[in-house]
């Protein structure tokens, strides 16, 4: 869950940078969660396919709030920072940060834990290789 006391930066690796345009909004205006989610799953994957050294799928998406609107134009970043590596599974957890283009501030906008599972060509579940590990 997300807690705003937890650390005024972001915590991990900057995996993903984007700018949400005005087709990425809800009806209200605001930047819509479901594109916010999106752009998490594809940071986080970009991490586990790295220590997976190969293909991985999402597994699950643990609890998410969102404390702030995005607005259409603000400078959205994905951090991740490994949590965990198992057999044939991790745990990567993404927080999102955005500003205006003209701010200097950035402000936390949410963070979730993603699971995925390494799978080989034919989508079947494959262990994760011992020396990506330790890396």
């Amino acid at each position: 869950m997300y807690d705003d006391s937890f650390s005024p930066n972001p915590q991990g690796e900057l995996m993903l940078r984007v700018v949400p345009m005005v087709g990425d909004a809800n009806p209200n205006g605001d930047i819509s969660g479901g594109w916010l989610v999106t752009q998490m799953d594809t940071a986080a994957s970009l991490m586990a396919s790295k220590i997976a050294r190969g293909r991985v799928t999402t597994m699950a998406i643990g609890d998410m709030s969102f404390v702030r609107p995005v607005k259409v134009g603000s400078v959205v970043c994905c951090y991740a920072l490994l949590k965990q590596v198992g057999r044939s599974s991790l745990r990567v957890t993404v927080e999102v940060w955005c500003r205006m283009p003209e701010e200097e501030q950035r402000q936390k906008v949410t963070e979730a834990e993603f699971t995925y599972v390494a799978i080989d060509e034919q989508r079947r579940i494959r262990p994760i290789p011992a020396q990506a590990k330790s890396s």
